[in-house]
């Protein structure tokens, strides 16, 4: 399993904005398969995330086709989250998170927009540079 380039970011990003991984990476058994999301994490200090459980899968896009990237990152979004609803863990929240120029220049536009909309994909904006959550997307 290859971690993603920003994997590390993203990791200290979700610490800085005050939430405990629990898993690098969580580990999920589907039917035949092992699935890994990229990380697990809870309880950050904030009220209105107190207890909350989520899953990050993190995406670069840095292959160079951010249409080919989002195709692939949307298909592991879906699997996990069935392969999420189906573990132990149901209620834990999945999450994509990209760095924040792919959303500003792909992500919030046509068509990416409509399918994160319709396929409820819920997006973690991060700032590689600043190594820091940017924003949440629910």
């Amino acid at each position: 399993m290859a971690r993603d380039i920003f994997h590390d970011t993203v990791k200290l990003a979700l610490q800085k904005d005050g939430w405990t991984i629990t898993h690098d990476p969580y580990r999920l058994r589907y039917g035949i398969a092992d699935i890994y999301i990229d990380l697990a994490a809870e309880e950050a200090i904030a009220a209105e995330k107190a207890g909350r459980k989520i899953a990050v899968e993190v995406k670069s896009f840095a292959s160079g086709s951010a249409i080919s990237e989002f195709h692939t990152a949307l298909g592991q979004f879906l699997n996990y989250r069935i392969a999420l609803e189906a573990s132990e863990e149901p209620n834990r929240i999945l999450f994509l998170a990209v760095p924040r120029d792919v959303y500003q220049t792909f992500l919030r536009f046509e068509p990416a927009k409509t399918v994160i909309d319709r396929y409820d994909v819920r997006l973690i904006i991060y700032n590689p540079e600043q190594e820091e959550i940017d924003q949440w997307i629910e």
